[in-house]
């Protein structure tokens, strides 16, 4: 961060807390974070009602992005009504502009933890108990699907379309029609979506990339859901589906929740809190759609390095993953499943 950025963070930080002062004392960028950028800032607040030490993160544009996703004021709204909603997640703090840091942004309370997938997958005692982990992923999604649409907050989200499904099909369909190369076997999963679409009878609030390495987690469980840059109206098992896709297992694909736990937990705490019990037969169409539209979004992200909007070795390396998407979508739409 350089010294033109932290003075004038430094003063906005001020004003918005109340306070006469306040002094950035650490500022790094986190890792990860491959559509936006995130710093840990850790700040002496002299003064106001968060007087002493604040420990928060910034949330801003990165220097390419993906046209799906929000911005960072579209982004700090939808956190705000997650929070409103009771779902976990950091509290919203104050939305900036590039008057102050040169790209959009937003400040949020940092929360516990980690949100790094290799180590859940490596410290079995991370997270707590794994089952019940699972479970209180369920109900976290549950809670986050009271939001029901008209929301005022929200109207910048485009309003629900008949079939969130079929809306998606197409917007895939039109990527892969003007992008240089084919992909004959992500056509295929395309089709295979758009014969076996299903009737949404509700639209929810969906965060549409909640997986594991979107959420933080201590030693005792659930700290926070981050990353809310993809939601939309949709149907409540898209959610469900992205979670359980195997692509999002991280190798531990016989924990089909996430690479943590069970679908029934899963599934088990969705139910305690909705009074809706999810099945496996109506959770499979949305996790082939996952695979479809992961290996859409890699591809987007390889285009960000090769087009050199942003020169990212992670970038490059993300759309090498659709060949193993596009297998595993021929083995999902099989004859067994034809």
């Amino acid at each position: 961060m350089q010294a033109a950025q932290r003075t004038a963070l430094e003063r906005f930080l001020a004003q918005r807390a109340d306070a006469r002062a306040v002094r950035i004392d650490e500022a790094r960028l986190l890792a990860g974070g491959a559509i936006q950028e995130n710093w840990l800032l850790s700040a002496t607040v002299t003064g106001g009602p968060h007087e002493g030490t604040l420990e928060c993160v910034l949330r801003a544009d990165a220097p390419s992005g993906v046209s799906a996703s929000h911005s960072r004021a579209q982004e700090f709204a939808l956190l705000q009504e997650a929070f409103r909603a009771g779902v976990t997640v950091p509290e919203p703090l104050w939305l900036g502009d590039t008057s102050v840091f040169g790209r959009d942004f937003f400040v949020m309370r940092k929360a516990r933890g980690t949100a790094a997938a290799h180590r859940l997958m490596k410290e079995p005692t991370l997270g707590g108990d794994r089952e019940r982990l699972t479970e209180r992923i369920g109900e976290e999604l549950a809670r986050l699907h009271t939001l029901r649409p008209p929301l005022a907050r929200l109207a910048f989200l485009p309003a629900p379309t008949p079939s969130p499904a079929l809306k998606g099909v197409e917007e895939f369909r039109a990527f892969l029609d003007g992008h240089h190369t084919p992909f004959p076997a992500l056509e295929w999963g395309l089709r295979w979506l758009e014969m076996h679409a299903p009737r949404t009878r509700e639209w929810v609030l969906a965060h549409r990339d909640f997986r594991t390495g979107n959420y933080m987690v201590d030693e005792a469980g659930l700290t926070a859901v981050l990353d809310w840059e993809f939601a939309a109206w949709s149907d409540p098992l898209e959610d469900l589906g992205w979670f359980c896709a195997r692509c999002w297992r991280f190798g531990q694909f016989d924990k089909e929740a996430g690479g943590i736990g069970s679908r029934e937990a899963l599934f088990r705490g969705y139910a305690r809190v909705s009074g809706r019990e999810p099945t496996r037969e109506s959770v499979f169409y949305w996790e082939v759609y996952a695979h479809v539209r992961w290996a859409v979004i890699a591809l987007q992200q390889g285009e960000r390095h090769v087009s050199g909007q942003e020169p990212s070795l992670e970038l490059a390396l993300t759309a090498h993953v659709v060949p193993e998407l596009e297998l595993e979508i021929l083995r999902m739409t099989g004859v067994g499943h034809a």
